[in-house]
């Protein structure tokens, strides 16, 4: 090849990569001015992604179960500059989700997002979990992302640039062993969102379906620990608070906050998660087995019931040295049962 034409050449390339550059900017969302509804927002992640939504320019629409940290989240969230409405919802009740939806829409007269976030964690193994555990994880996680999308939907259709994003985990890929209520309720709220980009296609509203690996949101101080509870509490307190294993929730907010602008059909958090997710794509019968192997060596016996912000254990010096990380993000998302938040489950 002459130098003439390998600079011809990568020229055109170098021309081609901008003009992909410069439509996939103009293909995304422009989030100024839109109206971002955001359930479970008071706290951890949905905080993180309200924080995320004003600093685009985005009105906020925040929901969740307590009065006292909405009101904490509000404050958080307006101090940002951000234009900020909430609402109590439990979303597992379908009429005060459309109840929710119906006052946002009185407020800023449109949604334009929707991010389904709203979730419960039971830490344990299937011995210690009730039918009660699985029916409270599917209200919240599946039914909760149903109600809010089947309610929002009318208002969206017919107009462009609207998204829904479902924030599911790598659970909804690989059942983690000792989270089986969340795992179930998580594959359920994927495939309805799968399923719901296809059957959306071509009406202007985009599905996004986002799986998260560990997060740093200080989630396990809200998490309800069963069986051999105190051994529970320190491997899932842990693995959600070391960096290299856990993503830290301004990364992932702005990596979700990127997936609802460009609409794109998936994103998987973190490098462990998508290792994970495509070893076990690859080789499911090694996942299983190494699986297996991971149930037997996790805490078993046992049949109490503590709250993570309430485990004695994680209030033992090495443990908090270990979770540092974690507690610092706890109090600075408004955990409940952190000097920030208030007490309790959300």
């Amino acid at each position: 090849m002459s130098r003439k034409t390998w600079l011809a050449t990568s020229a055109a390339l170098a021309t081609a990569g901008i003009a992909a550059t410069v439509l996939r900017r103009r293909a995304c969302m422009d989030m100024r001015g839109k109206v971002v509804l955001i359930t479970g927002g008071s706290h951890g992640l949905g905080l993180a992604l309200a924080r995320r939504f004003a600093q685009e320019g985005a009105k906020i629409a925040l929901c969740a179960r307590s009065e006292e940290e909405l009101r904490r989240a509000r404050e958080d969230v307006a101090s940002r500059g951000a234009e900020v409405f909430t609402a109590t919802c439990d979303v597992s009740d379908r009429l005060q989700v459309e109840a929710v939806v119906t006052a946002t829409l009185d407020r800023f007269r449109r949604i334009d997002v929707l991010v389904n976030n709203a979730g419960i964690i039971h830490v344990g193994p299937v011995d210690a979990m009730t039918i009660e555990d699985f029916e409270q994880a599917m209200g919240v996680m599946f039914w909760g992302t149903v109600y809010a999308t089947m309610a929002v939907l009318p208002h969206m259709r017919g107009r462009r640039d609207q998204r829904i994003v479902n924030i599911t985990s790598i659970g909804a890929k690989v059942s983690v062993p000792h989270l089986l209520p969340y795992s179930c309720a998580k594959f359920a709220a994927a495939a309805f969102s799968e399923g719901m980009r296809a059957e959306l296609s071509g009406t202007g509203v985009k599905v996004v379906t986002i799986a998260p690996g560990l997060m740093r949101t200080g989630s396990y101080l809200n998490a309800l620990f069963k069986g051999a509870e105190a051994g529970e509490a320190g491997w899932f307190s842990v693995s959600s608070s070391l960096p290299g294993i856990s993503m830290s929730a301004e990364k992932a907010a702005e990596q979700i906050v990127s997936a609802a602008r460009s609409g794109r059909p998936e994103r998987v958090l973190g490098v462990p998660a998508k290792l994970l997710a495509q070893f076990h794509e690859l080789f499911p019968s090694a996942t299983a087995g190494i699986l297996g192997l991971v149930s037997r060596a996790l805490p078993h016996g046992g049949r109490r019931s503590e709250l993570g912000s309430e485990s004695p254990l994680l209030q033992k010096e090495w443990l908090r040295f270990l979770t540092t990380l974690g507690r610092y993000v706890a109090e600075d998302l408004l955990q409940p049962g952190t000097p920030n938040g208030s007490a309790g489950r959300a």
